[in-house]
């Protein structure tokens, strides 16, 4: 596999897509439900990168916007998300990336994150590193859950009954300080680039993490991840290490 090619194809089809939503200033919404905010800017994004792999590779491709694109199995496919955090870009809030990630099956092999408004490009392949601008990163070496933050965000899809939104608070409290900043790749980029400590977040869609779970295993984190409701839905666990993912799933989340 060659991981180099396939890492240097993502980083650039992210820096282009992070180009035209730079210069995006319209912002048209093409679709608004419920919770959930959609741009025309996220279809356009998403061409670029889906024209950029397409050229390149013969890759199955798992998207924000188009769904499925050839058959992902157990072999290698991308997973795109043209633009996370829609309704922070939308409102003109820096907190806002372009995500994608190689896997091969259920495993993550690489990630690219591009906070296109601050030209932040985080990179990494799972077993060999992580990077930002080309500086190495890694996650913080914090092990007690009383001194950790947190990241969490409430998706579209979870639950929001008073039980469950009762039972997730009950299992966050442990954490020193809680931050939402409404995109769960960022969230995730920050724990493997040791900003945060762990990020939590139930019944979010694949494309929303999945680059972002390649990084902070590439960085020395720690993940768990467990079926969601919907087939690309994942309750997702980043940790800084196995210390702090071993103490929480033991002493809070197995109760």
């Amino acid at each position: 596999m060659q991981k180099e090619k396939y890492l240097q194809d993502a980083k650039t089809a992210a820096k282009e897509a992070g180009k035209y939503l730079i210069g995006e200033t319209l912002k048209e919404i093409n679709v608004e439900q419920d919770k959930d905010i959609k741009l025309y800017a996220d279809k356009n994004s998403e061409k670029i990168i889906i024209d950029y792999l397409k050229a390149r590779h013969d890759i199955p491709i798992l998207t924000e916007e188009s769904g499925e694109l050839g058959d992902i199995g157990e072999g290698l496919y991308w997973v795109v998300d043209p633009i996370d955090g829609t309704y922070n870009f939308f409102k003109g809030l820096d907190l806002c990336c372009v995500s994608i990630a190689l896997w091969k099956g259920s495993d993550p092999v690489l990630g690219v994150i591009y906070e296109f408004k601050n030209d932040r490009l985080y990179y990494g392949i799972v077993g060999e590193g992580a990077w930002c601008n080309g500086k190495s990163i890694s996650t913080s070496e914090i092990a007690e859950l009383g001194k950790a933050s947190l990241a969490t965000g409430f998706p579209v899809y979870r639950d929001y009954s008073d039980h469950a939104l009762t039972t997730f608070m009950d299992s966050v409290q442990c954490f020193k300080k809680i931050r939402m900043f409404g995109t769960a790749a960022t969230s995730i980029v920050y724990v493997a680039s040791g900003k945060i400590d762990v990020y939590i977040e139930e019944d979010i869609m694949l494309w929303d993490v999945a680059a972002g779970v390649a990084l902070v295993l590439a960085a020395g984190g720690a993940v768990k991840l467990e079926q969601g409701s919907k087939k690309w839905t994942r309750k997702t666990m980043c940790f800084a290490n196995d210390k702090l993912k071993e103490k929480y799933l033991n002493e809070i989340f197995s109760n």
